[in-house]
This record gives structure tokens, sequence and C-alpha cells, in this order.
């Protein structure tokens, strides 16, 4: 099975294009799909549907949460199947595989003025003062992912239009407006900090590190969080929270659901209507507080 397993990440890389990232999902999931096999001796000709059910039902045990468990049940159907297509097994024994239900989990927002205080509060006259005002500006006027951000370089920032080109999931490329806050951020990050952290072995990355490297995921994680708590933020803030914001703040002040999905880069509209049971959600709250018979 570990042969077949490689050779389906290959090609998810080379013949799909799909990302790093979602081929470490994939494969992570099927490794526990292997470890589980090779503790019980089975081979993959021994594996059909009630196998996959008990394995499933496995991890739910491990307390493996019901969105986890809809994603290893969409990496089982699609690695089943393309061992059924190629003829490595007789029949695709994961097509009948039913993923669990959504849980219906509301992504974590704050309001605009603790963000606003936040991004206030970043002190552009000490060292990376101007670096991470940039960062976190174009964080909550993009609504990047947290990868997205880190692999931008400078050939991506069109300073004139106000936009960004991002390579999101599935290798797809959207323009991304920046708005002026976080254009005038940038300048002021381009102009007067970033030749300061280069050296000569710089990429063109956007954002760099002192020791003039590209930002990774962990750091800019740590620098959002700790500058929240510089600015006595008590809430819990995290790189996507920042996109949660984003989105949920344009849909609060009249912005169409289809643009803020193109701006997101999500491939369907129901990843987007999230936003809407949020703001639904606010708009009942003020009806309680101000609504005479609320």
């Amino acid at each position: 099975m570990d042969g077949e397993i490689e050779k389906f990440i290959m090609h998810l890389a080379v013949e799909r294009g799909l990302s790093k990232s979602y081929q470490a999902s994939v494969r992570q999931s099927l490794g526990a799909l292997y470890d589980w096999a090779l503790d019980r001796g089975y081979s993959l000709g021994d594996i059909g549907t009630d196998e996959l059910a008990n394995f499933l039902a496995k991890r739910k045990a491990e307390s493996l949460g019901n969105s986890s468990l809809r994603i290893l049940v969409v990496h089982l159907k699609v690695f089943f199947r393309y061992l059924s297509s190629k003829g490595s097994i007789v029949a695709d024994v994961a097509e009948s595989l039913i993923a669990p239900k959504a849980e219906d989990h509301l992504p974590d927002t704050v309001p605009a003025e603790v963000l606003i205080s936040l991004l206030e509060s970043i002190d552009t006259m000490k060292r990376l003062g101007k670096r991470d005002r940039a960062l976190l500006e174009l964080f909550y006027a993009s609504g990047l992912r947290l990868s997205e951000i880190c692999q931008l370089r400078l050939e991506h920032y069109d300073s004139e239009e106000a936009v960004v080109r991002v390579t999101g999931k599935g290798n797809k490329v959207r323009l991304v407006p920046v708005g002026n806050a976080a254009r005038n951020a940038i300048e002021m990050y381009l102009r007067s900090e970033r030749g300061d952290l280069v050296t000569s072995n710089t990429s063109s990355h956007l954002f760099i590190s002192v020791r003039g490297g590209a930002l990774s995921t962990d750091r800019v994680r740590s620098i959002v969080k700790q500058r929240a708590s510089n600015a006595g933020i008590e809430a819990k803030m995290y790189p996507h929270l920042l996109r949660h914001c984003f989105a949920t703040h344009l849909l609060e002040n009249g912005a169409d659901l289809r643009v803020i999905q193109e701006m997101l880069g999500h491939a369907d509209i129901s990843t987007t209507q999230i936003y809407t049971h949020v703001d639904h959600k606010r708009l009942k709250g003020l009806h309680q507080q101000f609504h005479p018979r609320g």
C-alpha cells in the first residue's frame, strides 16, 4: 500500500498540480490508514468498504472531530477512486462512504474597532514596526491566507493599482485589492525598512525576517500574537482571525457575497456563506438589544 500511496501523492503533485500543503494533508490521512492496516496485517486487497468503515470508527473513537473526519473521507474517496481507475483494485470500495455532517461552527471575529486599535498600536518608529504594521494591515485589508501572505513577492504587489496577485489553493491566481491604508503601510515599509533587512541571500519575498529570509508561517503567527498582547487585546488573535474579520466586516457594510467569495479565493460560494450566519447572529443580537419586544 505504501508504494501506491507514494504514486498517488506524485499524481496529485505532477498531474493535478495541487499544493504541497494539500499533498501533506492527504499523506497524513493515508498514512493513518496504512498504519491501521499494518497493525491488522491487511494488504491493499484486503480492504473493502466494511474495513474502511471500521477505520473511520476507530478514528472517531480517537476523538477526531467531524470536520477532520469529513476531510479524511474525501481523501479516502479520491485515493480509492484513483486506484480503481488505474486497475490497482477491482472496485472503488470507498464510493459508498458517507462523510459526517459538518459541525455548525461559526468563524471567530472581533469588532472593527478592536482591529483598528491593534493596527494603530504598532509604533512604526521602532525596529520592525513598519514591517509588522504593513503585514497586519495587508492581512485585514485583503483577507489573505497565512500561506499566501508568506509567499507574496515584490513582483506580486502593484502599488499603482493597489492590488496583490495571489496564488491560492489549487494554484489559482486572483487579484485582491489592497486599500489605501495597507498600501501606505507597505510603501513606508519598502521605502524605509525592508532595505535594512536585506542580505546577500535575500529573495524577493515581500515580508522578510531580521536575517533577510522569508517570514515563516510560525513567525507570522508569533508576530500577530505578540502585537495583540502589546496592544492589550485580551481576545485570542491569530492570522486566520484577520481573514475572518475581513470577510465579516465587508458583509456587515453591504458588500456582495460573490465579491467576497472572489477576494477570499473560495471555489464554492457555500464556503463563503458561513459569513452570512455571522451577520445574522449579529443582527439578531442587535434586535434583542434594541427592539422593545426583542
